[in-house]
């Protein structure tokens, strides 16, 4: 199976994304970036949305 890695914000382009990488048949690997952003909301709509796509997740600091 083909593999990507996809960079995961929580937001509407990086679930397309995702979910198009999907359809398309790659075993997916998502990643996300913690940049001091003022709202933890962004990294927890991202896990919310790689936990509902039952991806491997990696966050990064």
């Amino acid at each position: 199976m083909k593999k990507a890695i996809v960079l995961v914000s929580g937001g509407l382009d990086s679930a397309t994304c995702l979910a198009i990488a999907q359809a398309e048949g790659y075993a997916c690997y998502a990643l996300s970036f913690d940049y001091g952003q003022r709202s933890v909301s962004e990294l927890s709509a991202a896990a919310r949305l790689n936990s509902a796509a039952v991806v491997a997740h990696k966050r990064c600091q």
